[in-house]
This record gives C-alpha cells, sequence and structure tokens, in this order.
C-alpha cells in the first residue's frame, strides 16, 4: 500500500470537513476523519479536527460509552502530539482535554507550559521576521510600524537577540530617513 499523496490528504480533509457542520458533527464527517487519521495517523491537521470534532460530539452512537469516547479523543491527541513533534496546539488541546476529563493530573501543567514555551518561541520568530519585512520596505509607514512592533516585542522578550538584531537595524534605518532623532 502507497502513502497518499499530500494533495489527496488535503482533499480528503476538505472533504470530512464538508461532510458536516464545523460545531455540530455528524456520523458521515467523524467516519471520514477516523479513515483518514488511519490512512495517514501523521496527518496532524487531521488529527487535530478529528479531536474537536469528538469533543463536539453531542450525540454519540449508542455503542460509545462516554468512557469509550474519552478513550479515542485522548489517543488522537496524544498520536498528535507525537506526529506534530509536540507542537504547541497539540499540546494545548492535548491539556485541555486532560484537565477536563481526568481531573488535572499532574502533567498537565508541563503540557500547558511546553505549549506556551513553543507559541512563545514561534511568536518571537514571526515577530522578528515582520520587524525584518517592514524594515526592508524601508518607507515612513513600514518603519514606524517596524519601530511599533518592535517596542512590544522588547516588552515581550526582553532577552532576544533576534528580537534585539532586528529592532537596532529598523532604528539604523529609522535614524538614517529622519525618522528618529540621532543619538
Amino acid at each position: 500500500m502507497t502513502h497518499p499523496r499530500l494533495d489527496e490528504l488535503v482533499a480528503r480533509l476538505r472533504a470530512a470537513r464538508a461532510a458536516g457542520d464545523v460545531n455540530h458533527p455528524s456520523r458521515e464527517q467523524l467516519r471520514l476523519h477516523r479513515e483518514l487519521a488511519e490512512a495517514c495517523p501523521a496527518f496532524t491537521p487531521n488529527l487535530l479536527e478529528l479531536a474537536r470534532l469528538l469533543r463536539l460530539d453531542d450525540d454519540p452512537p449508542p455503542e460509545l460509552t462516554g468512557e469509550a469516547m474519552q478513550g479515542e479523543l485522548q489517543r488522537v491527541l496524544e498520536q498528535a502530539v507525537v506526529a506534530s513533534n509536540r507542537s504547541a496546539p497539540a499540546l494545548v488541546e492535548l491539556a485541555y482535554v486532560l484537565d477536563t476529563f481526568n481531573d488535572s493530573p499532574p502533567e498537565v501543567e508541563a503540557l500547558f507550559e511546553e505549549g506556551a514555551q513553543k507559541a512563545l518561541k514561534t511568536l518571537e520568530h514571526a515577530w522578528a521576521g515582520l520587524i525584518r519585512f517592514w524594515s526592508s520596505k524601508r518607507t515612513p509607514e513600514s518603519l514606524r510600524k517596524a519601530l511599533q512592533l518592535g517596542k512590544t516585542a522588547e516588552g515581550l522578550f526582553p532577552e532576544s537577540e533576534l528580537i534585539g538584531h532586528e529592532l537596532r537595524f529598523a532604528r539604523q534605518l529609522a535614524v538614517t530617513d529622519g525618522l528618529l532623532p540621532t543619538e
């Protein structure tokens, strides 16, 4: 059996999404998401969507007990954590489920903390990229945007060499272009 191509996975994900309501999953929608998870257990977008829909399912089949649904939900999220290399969204979703259904076990705090740290690292890099992007445009408006975001970024990431480097460059350009006084 060959592994599905990425475009096939995305098409199947779209078809599963279209088979039901975003807030009220249908049996068909859940079936399609489960089949996709079986066909590609590392396709994290599907795993996260399946988990979200399982949480929202107000009308599970009678043969599935609440305990069985919780077990499936936890397994799907644990799989998403592994498949995503412990991505922030997967970690946070698993933490919420464990906190909700398992009465706050000790690992919940560690999962939330790891998810927050990974999300902050992504934010730091995204903001540094935006500061660089706007600085490279070198218009008065783009430099003002870079400086404004830089001020916010410095407040949240005061020790970040990456933010500091990009912000120093933005400030140099702003001084050269007369937007800031010389220091």
